[in-house]
């Protein structure tokens, strides 16, 4: 540190004189050799901060620049990723409802069938339930009919007048 010192203070010594003032002549070389000497003591105690502090720099923008290019390189990849996902999906979804339709023709192809098969059977109950309905009726005339000839105290009656008989009644 000393020796710093020593080297700044030593143009003060050697061009403190003021003899080339007296003499008549200029000043500018002591000058100029002066300015010369604090330059080079000045280069020699910035320069190697100012390098490493420069070489730092640029390496640590260096080095966030190719972070971010590999984050560009990443998220481009993973963009790619993602699109590959969102076709795949849209097929997917084409093929689910493709497979939907299908279904809900066979559905109804089924449920029409059925309908088709309880009202065929509905009509066939009611046509037999029809049946036994009228039979019932015939019955209950024809007994009614019989009991009130019965009732009347033995009373003939033809064969004719008997269907005629049952024939109002049935009417």
């Amino acid at each position: 540190m000393i020796k710093y010192i020593v080297l700044m203070l030593f143009p003060i010594f050697v061009f403190a004189s003021e003899a080339a003032g007296e003499s008549g002549g200029t000043d500018i070389i002591p000058r100029a050799i002066n300015f010369i000497i604090f330059a080079g003591i000045l280069y020699y105690l910035i320069a190697e901060p100012a390098k490493a502090y420069f070489s730092g720099r640029k390496s640590a923008i260096a080095d966030k620049l190719d972070s971010i290019q590999q984050k560009l390189k990443a998220s481009a990849k993973e963009k790619e990723d993602a699109k590959e996902l969102v076709e795949k999906a849209k097929l997917s979804a084409q093929e689910i409802l493709n497979l939907s339709e299908n279904e809900i023709r066979i559905l109804e192809d089924k449920v029409a069938n059925d309908l088709k098969l309880e009202l065929e059977n509905l009509e066939k109950g009611f046509e037999d339930q029809t049946i036994i309905e009228r039979r019932k009726m015939i019955r209950d005339v024809v007994s009614e009919v019989l009991d009130t000839m019965f009732a009347k105290d033995s009373l003939s009656v033809e064969k004719d007048e008997l269907i005629n008989i049952v024939m109002k009644k049935v009417a």
